[in-house]
């Protein structure tokens, strides 16, 4: 009788999630990201609500770096990013926030964020890897699912696990099957043409910060090819950020001191 019982609440559990469009979560993708969590801090990497770094971002052309641009960049989890980016005397301001972001592009010119801009930042938080380890997909709607075992290099074998947000879009991430390390986010872009391509951020030279482990390089493919390469040379986590660094100033003058925290 008790066996029964337990059947029917279980059959009761099952209905009530298909009726509102709700699935079971999938118990082994769920557990190669509490995998991963740990292996970069667990509980104090999940308390990480700001992170302030610098470094240098360079873009690739044929397989060759260009010049550098030193930056310093400010995240305030889920959704507020301000990336100031200087090289040879020149400066580029990059803010978003939510729905709604501006740029200065070191010409004086400060203008609102028209809307492929502000898309494609969405993007970039869609494929991040806090996004995935920190949840923030849950308030979105999208589905965890485990996709199975791909070989990374000689011998050695990812974890992948899959993101898809209800308009279809997909990111696969790749995880180290014998150490749990975060590997790689893969995901569907567009070239100019609006060819359909595959692309990854590919994440390595994991440092602690604070009890927190960090990839401090993080390089960009675009079809196989290397299109850029972050790297980080300090960060900082849980600073006190002023909510007023991500506001539009009255006057473009203003962003041409250096931002300080």
């Amino acid at each position: 009788m008790k066996n029964l019982l337990n059947i029917s609440l279980l059959v009761i559990f099952v209905l009530t999630l298909n009726l509102f469009g709700q699935s079971q979560p999938d118990e082994k993708a769920e557990g190669i990201v509490r995998q991963a969590i740990e292996k970069l801090g667990g509980e104090r990497y999940l308390q990480v609500k700001n992170q302030v770094s610098i470094g240098y971002y360079t873009m690739f052309r044929d397989g060759k770096a260009e010049l550098p641009t030193k930056f310093i960049d400010v995240i305030v989890y889920p959704d507020q990013e301000r990336t100031e980016f200087k090289q040879l005397g020149n400066k580029i301001v990059q803010t978003n926030f939510g729905d709604k972001g501006w740029i200065f592009d070191g010409n004086l010119v400060l203008r609102d964020q028209n809307q492929g801009e502000i898309e494609n930042f969405k993007r970039g938080l869609r494929t991040s890897i806090d996004t995935l380890l920190r949840g923030y997909w849950r308030k979105q709607n999208a589905t965890l699912s485990y996709v199975g075992r791909r070989e990374a290099s000689l011998g050695k074998r990812n974890e992948v696990v899959k993101l898809t947000y209800p308009d279809g879009f997909v990111v696969e991430y790749e995880f180290s099957a014998s150490e749990g390390w975060p590997m790689k986010a893969v995901f569907k872009g567009k070239d100019d043409g609006e060819a359909e391509t595959r692309e990854e951020d590919r994440y390595a030279q994991f440092v602690e910060v604070q009890g927190v482990y960090v990839p401090f390089i993080v390089d960009h493919h675009i079809g196989g090819k290397q299109t850029s390469r972050i790297n980080y040379e300090k960060i900082e986590f849980n600073k006190n950020v002023p909510a007023s660094i991500f506001d539009k100033p009255s006057d473009a003058k203003q962003l041409k001191k250096d931002l300080k925290l």
